[in-house]
């Protein structure tokens, strides 16, 4: 398994951090299915815009999501590529193989 630099490492954190929570992980089921605005996601999820405010800024920061301007609405809508490298980190551990067993130490305190 090839290690990752410190650039993937980060966002490989933060999207494992990202999908750590429920609302963040309910907007990401909403987001599989389309592209929504800020007003379709409060309203589908029950909770304030300030409230998914912040959940958002924790996905885009994780580069989870991708936003756009229309008008006065921001839309919303997976960014895909950053799955892949999420699923990537994930399957590297699969090709793994075997887990070696563990190697005893020399060390006696």
């Amino acid at each position: 398994m090839q290690s990752p630099n410190a650039t993937t490492t980060s966002l490989i954190v933060a999207g494992f951090h990202a999908l750590s929570d429920p609302i963040r992980l309910n907007v990401i089921e909403l987001l599989r299915q389309r592209e929504l605005c800020v007003c379709d996601l409060c309203e589908a999820l029950g909770v304030s815009q300030s409230k998914l405010s912040f959940h958002l800024k924790t996905l885009k920061e994780a580069d989870l999501v991708n936003s756009r301007q229309q008008g006065r609405w921001i839309y919303y809508s997976l960014n895909l590529p950053q799955f892949t490298v999420l699923e990537q980190y994930l399957a590297d551990f699969h090709r793994l193989g075997q887990i070696l067993p563990t190697r005893c130490c020399d060390n006696i305190s």
